[in-house]
């Protein structure tokens, strides 16, 4: 190994003369770089190769790269690159190849390859980069596009591009992003040609020995493709996919047509057809800006395309009567209303609009539980109350069962402050499951404590504790003793938290809280702290090493504290935690005694 070694040290050696003889680099610096090589390859000629290995000796030799380059630029010398910037390249290049041979299935390590091949213009081994990782890696449409664009777009070849697009193809019969890829690079191929055909008859140049094919002029390959993507990979949202790649090329009226007809065709009971359709008004029939557009002219042709917008949303809904549909035309008009406008006539008809369209669905039953969030926040943002009020008690109808509905026709309730709240929450306790109740439980004691006198608030703690699941109770008892504290003091906690206790389960926030309530009384007595300790360890105490910790704390620094009781809970620590733990129970404890925790 050493003599293998020694071999790849002499083989630098020539490119460090020379970066020392053109003053690139001290003879200080190039001992120090033959140190470092010296220390780097001894770790990857190692039994036992680890990947940080290569890692961190490609990091150094990129970085060498790049120091070179900037000394270069510093002192104006571009020469010998051969003997320096090349020798190094080569053997970033071996060091990737070694890496990547021994972990193959390493896709990060493959894309460095590729990223450092493409910032040093490696064109040739990248080449060889992309054929080796995609006969390793074929299952992986991503890669097959990333070598298919870079052949397109760097190396300016149609026609690898297309053959890899081909090889995906075999492996990805149904990728519909393979597909889009290769629909887009013989636009892009057919744009290129009618680009240089165009510049030879600019200028005037016979085009006898160059064969420009019309059918490919006219995109007539991008055709092929989709029609036959299209017997493989049904659904609407890979038609417009593909819609709006043509769109972007100005030579594909007549494909956009095809395409077009296809999917009003093959899925005219599909929502997003019909979105798509009503969308294209927008685009359809505007006029030119110019100038002399005087202001009020643009909002009144915006608002006559809404409109036609809106006439195919209409007879959507007609067609198609499904909540998809109606969450379609929703959301339009939501987005129309949420842009910009100086103009408050098109902005209250877009509100208007919105509004009405809310209403049919409502009355259609095909409003979902999320539009109706959306409906009860425009109308609150709009000071619709009442009408807000009614939306809410319509949705809780509809989605008796849902504990989000009901929470957001308390929210409005009380945002109103109307006097029907309570009423409101008896009525959704009784319609939703004991499970999942908890945010209710939470916005009722919350509502409540501002509300209610300190009496009825603390009933309905208790009632609460009851009427949640024992996971929920924890929260609430949480917020029972926070609340407690906060209005009735100190002795009157101490009994409820005694109480709480004797039900499980508990959090351990629980018992944090009440002793931090404890440590804020001015007699703060050891004994009641070594009480919610020990509580607090028999529940979480085989799980948590910072609540030993904590407990070893307080003996040490409190003024009624034990130290000498500190050996005793360590070694119960030891007893009672489980696994890693112990581990990292000593080494926090071990901390502590040394002052740094």
């Amino acid at each position: 190994m050493a003599e293998r070694i020694e071999q790849r040290l002499e083989d630098r050696i020539p490119e460090l003369e020379q970066l020392e003889r053109v003053g690139l680099f001290t003879r200080k610096e190039i001992r120090a770089v033959l140190r470092k090589a010296s220390a780097l390859e001894y770790k990857i000629q190692r039994r036992a190769l680890r990947k940080e290995d290569f890692i961190n000796y490609i990091q150094y030799e990129v970085n060498l790269l790049e120091l070179i380059k900037k000394r270069r630029a510093r002192i104006g010398y571009s020469f010998k690159k051969d003997e320096i910037e090349y020798s190094i390249l080569h053997r970033v290049h071996s060091l990737f190849n070694r890496a990547t041979g021994k972990w193959k299935d390493d896709i990060q390590l493959w894309l460095s390859h590729v990223a450092f091949c493409k910032q040093w213009n490696a064109k040739h081994q990248l080449s060889k980069v992309f054929s080796t990782m995609l006969a390793i890696h074929s299952n992986k449409p991503a890669l097959w596009i990333m070598a298919a664009k870079w052949e397109m777009e760097t190396r300016l070849s149609s026609e690898s591009a297309r053959h890899l697009f081909l090889r995906a193809l075999r492996f990805h019969p149904e990728c519909p992003k393979l597909y889009q890829e290769y629909f887009r690079m013989e636009l892009m191929h057919a744009e290129k040609q009618r680009k240089e055909k165009k510049e030879f008859e600019q200028a005037k140049m016979d085009l006898g020995e160059f064969n420009y094919s019309e059918e490919i002029l006219n995109g007539e390959m991008a055709r092929i493709v989709y029609r036959d993507a299209s017997q493989k990979i049904k659904g609407v949202e890979f038609q417009l996919a593909v819609l709006s790649i043509a769109k972007l090329f100005d030579f594909t009226q007549d494909l956009q047509k095809e395409i077009l007809e296809s999917l009003q065709a093959r899925y005219a009971d599909d929502p997003l057809t019909w979105d798509f359709m009503a969308r294209r008004e927008l685009e359809l029939g505007s006029l030119p800006a110019t100038e002399q557009t005087t202001k009020q002219k643009k909002v009144s042709e915006m608002a006559q395309r809404e409109e036609r917008c809106c006439a195919v949303f209409d007879e959507a809904v007609r067609a198609v009567p499904t909540e998809d549909m109606w969450k379609c035309y929703i959301t339009f008009c939501l987005e129309r209303y949420n842009r910009k406008t100086n103009s408050a006539e098109l902005k209250q008809k877009r509100l208007e609009r919105t509004l009405s369209v809310f209403s049919k669905a409502h009355e259609s039953n095909l409003l979902s539980e999320a539009l109706y969030k959306q409906w009860l926040q425009l109308l609150l943002d709009s000071s619709f109350s009442e009408k807000a009020v009614e939306v809410a008690e319509a949705a809780t109808r509809h989605f008796s069962q849902s504990v989000e509905i009901w929470q957001m026709r308390l929210q409005v309730l009380i945002q109103l402050k109307r006097e029907d709240v309570t009423q409101c929450f008896e009525e959704a306790i009784k319609h939703v499951k004991s499970k999942g109740t908890l945010p209710l439980w939470t916005l009722w004691v919350e509502w409540s404590e501002g509300t209610n006198s300190k009496e009825d608030t603390e009933a309905l703690y208790q009632r609460s504790l009851h009427a949640t699941t024992p996971a929920e109770s924890v929260t609430m008892k949480e917020m029972y003793l926070d609340w407690t504290y906060r209005n009735c003091g100190y002795k009157k906690v101490k009994r409820l938290f005694t109480s709480l206790c004797e039900n499980r389960p508990f959090s351990l926030d629980f018992f944090r809280k009440m002793i931090q309530i404890e440590k804020e009384q001015e007699s703060c007595k050891i004994l009641h702290l070594r009480e919610y300790y020990e509580r607090a360890l028999r529940e979480f105490g085989s799980t948590n090493t910072d609540l030993w910790l904590d407990y070893i704390k307080e003996e040490l620094s409190h003024p009624q504290g034990k130290p000498e009781n500190c050996g005793s809970i360590h070694w119960r620590a030891m007893k009672m935690l489980q696994g890693d733990l112990v581990e990292d129970f000593v080494s926090k404890y071990t901390l502590l005694q040394t002052g740094h925790l």
